[in-house]
């Protein structure tokens, strides 16, 4: 855990604007007339991946690297942060390229491809690239009703901070955004671009919105966490699958029967590690985390409450925590209050997928957040563009949303 509190520096304001925050000075977004959205206003960095999805037949799982040579593909931007992004904008709809995204891919085919998936899903995509490693990718492997997956960061590893965030044209995009979102993976590549980010959106009064997204983040790269804790005005956390996996050859991992997005991450920079059918129990996020904080209790609100009361550099806004647990009641502590609030419904027949339901709880709540709609409003777009996702094969949706 980081051993220093970071230090808020102080921002000069206008009487005008002083007078404003005062009135404005809540944890929670507005109940008036939502914002008018504008390209740029929501703002998200991690790890790009193009998703490649083909349907194919049993005996096919072991000669994985044809692929794309054999059967017909179909291609989507992916990542945790960038699907988040990706709902967003699918939510919204108009106007185009409320979302930013940056991330780092490699120049190749792959990576042109990504790119032209990007802008199709009408996200603002602006990817570092570079020629050392290749275009991240996952690989969803269709076989009746079940899917394996074969992941790869290798260029989402790469970005670097000075080579593309610090960059005038880039920087200028982030300025643009009032409202910020980093899956908790980004923090094992670039913590100092995330740090740049955060303090940004503290200094100017922005939401900065961070996922733990894995019990591995908050167990194997806690200080990177808690350097970043204090600027974070919504917290995410879910929880993680149980996962059989076995992983082989370097920087590839194989993902059979049910993926787990913290297996994936936790192996991927392993190069001489080989494991073979091992059974990995993960537990929740929130209960990860709370352990690692010496939080003491079990309790999903307890911890809520716990982990809102951690140390903030910007007092204007008490910052939110959002856990959710599957097909049971999502919780939120907000202001000096916990609530909690039952998911949507669904035949256990129509579940399809479930693997992008976290990215696309987050993608719905942002989409009403970076409008300053109300908190419950905000779960309620979450909980619908899951229910959506998880009725569609991968971090897929129909055209439009029926969301009301």
């Amino acid at each position: 855990m980081a051993s220093d509190e970071p230090k808020a520096k102080k921002q000069k304001l206008s009487e005008e604007k002083e007078k404003e925050e005062e009135k404005t000075e809540t944890e929670t977004p507005s109940e008036e007339t939502p914002a008018k959205l504008s390209a740029n206003t929501l703002f998200g960095m991690g790890n790009p991946l193009l998703d490649i999805c083909a349907v194919v037949d049993k005996d096919f799982l072991d000669k994985f690297e044809e692929i794309v040579k054999k059967f017909k593909v179909e291609y989507h931007a992916g990542g945790a942060t960038q699907n988040s992004i990706k709902v967003a904008q699918w939510m919204i709809q108009e106007p185009h390229n409320v979302g930013t995204f940056f991330g780092c891919i490699g120049k190749d085919k792959f990576g042109e491809i990504l790119k032209q998936k990007a802008e199709e899903a009408h996200i603002d995509s602006h990817y570092y690239e570079q020629d050392e490693e290749p275009t991240g990718t996952c690989a969803a492997c269709i076989t009746g009703d079940n899917r394996s997956l074969v992941a790869n960061l290798a260029a989402a590893n790469c970005y670097k901070k000075d080579k593309h965030l610090d960059l005038e044209e880039n920087w200028k995009l982030v300025e643009k955004a009032k409202v910020y979102y980093i899956a908790g993976f980004f923090l094992t590549v670039s913590l100092e671009s995330i740090l740049k980010v955060a303090k940004h959106a503290s200094e100017n009064n922005k939401l900065f919105c961070l996922n733990l997204s894995a019990p591995f983040i908050c167990q194997f790269f806690k200080d990177n966490l808690m350097q970043v804790m204090p600027y974070v005005d919504v917290l995410f956390g879910n929880e993680t699958v149980i996962g059989t996996f076995t992983l082989h050859s370097s920087d590839t991992l194989y993902i059979g029967c049910t993926w787990s997005r913290s297996v994936h991450q936790m192996f991927m920079k392993s190069t001489s590690l080989w494991v073979k059918q091992y059974f990995c129990v993960a537990p929740q996020e929130a209960a990860a985390f709370a352990k690692e904080q010496e939080f003491e209790t079990k309790d999903i609100k307890e911890i809520a409450k716990k982990a809102q009361a951690l140390p903030k550099v910007n007092t204007k806004r008490q910052r939110v925590v959002v856990l959710t647990q599957g097909k049971d009641e999502t919780t939120m502590a907000m202001s000096d209050k916990v609530e909690t609030f039952p998911v949507l419904k669904i035949d256990p027949k129509d579940i399809v997928d479930t693997n992008g339901a976290g990215d696309a709880f987050v993608g719905g709540f942002l989409s009403e957040l970076v409008q300053d709609k109300p908190l419950d409003q905000c779960v309620k777009a979450a909980h619908y563009a899951a229910n959506v996702i998880i009725r569609q094969a991968g971090c897929t949706f129909p055209e439009k949303p029926n969301f009301k």
